[in-house]
């Protein structure tokens, strides 16, 4: 076992991982408010465990005083998207990036493993502060569908059950179940504009509600008491109607209220 103080040589990756968990999170949002629609559907990340650092390093071979060049995946993050298009356009973007630089890429969608594994990798190297100054890293991107992120998934959970080994017939099923969960990839490309118009629809209704809720309790803070029972009683038959028109509409009102409501508190204010 390597002498080396683990907790001290791994918190270079920790500070990686948690550093670009935020900005790529911080580019969703960015993303979606910008076009209402982001790429990217979610971010996870992780550090590798010592023995799994260890057993990869004895599996290919890299002394143990190479394990920052050696073994490129030390650090991880992961971004899933809803379709296959989304992967081009996130690698894309991380080509750009300013913040990290890009070593190369491995590209397991059209070159899938024999296994069924598909996933796009991304190493970069990530520069991070610290009590010693900078400190460039390794780091794997790994950009796929949530079709393939849960196959995946299984398949590891798999070959860390049967240690590497799986039996045939098990390697054949999940062959099997890659090629379906890419059907399914290619099923959902082909609705991709329905998909999107429907959950975009849903989250701008999601929104008004939100909205036209905290504004009639605002109308009840200045008092407004009638006001707000009125667009209360508006508000319950729209949203039994499934009126996303009227509830636009319906916003509109209460805003204008609101409005007046505060110029003249704002009026008070000043007389007193």
């Amino acid at each position: 076992m390597d002498s080396r103080d683990w907790n001290l040589f791994l918190q270079p990756y920790e500070q990686a991982v948690e550093e670009m968990k935020v900005k790529f999170k911080t580019l969703r949002s960015e993303l979606k408010a910008r076009e209402a629609y982001a790429p990217i559907e979610f971010v996870t990340g992780r550090v590798k465990k010592i023995s799994s650092i260890l057993e990869k390093a004895r599996r290919l071979g890299v002394p143990m005083e190479q394990l920052e060049t050696g073994i490129e995946d030390i650090a991880g993050i992961r971004i899933m998207c809803q379709f296959v298009d989304d992967i081009n356009r996130v690698a894309a973007i991380v080509r750009t990036r300013q913040d990290l630089k890009l070593v190369y890429e491995k590209d397991y969608v059209t070159n899938y493993k024999d296994s069924g594994y598909r996933s796009y990798h991304m190493i970069v190297e990530y520069p991070v502060q610290t009590a010693l100054g900078f400190k460039k890293v390794l780091a794997e991107v790994q950009i796929r569908t949530l079709a393939m992120n849960f196959w995946a998934t299984i398949e590891h959970s798999l070959n860390y059950k049967y240690k590497q080994s799986l039996p045939d017939e098990v390697r054949l099923r999940l062959r099997k179940a890659a090629e379906a969960a890419f059907n399914l990839d290619n099923e959902m490309s082909s609705i991709r504009r329905e998909i999107l118009d429907a959950q975009i629809g849903f989250e701008e209704g999601s929104n008004i509600v939100g909205k036209v809720l905290s504004d009639i309790q605002d109308l009840y803070f200045y008092r407004r008491v009638r006001e707000a029972v009125q667009f209360q009683l508006r508000f319950n038959e729209l949203w039994e109607q499934n009126d996303t028109f009227g509830l636009k509409q319906l916003l509109g009102d209460i805003q204008t209220s609101l409005l007046k409501a505060r110029r003249g508190s704002a009026q008070q204010d000043d007389q007193g």
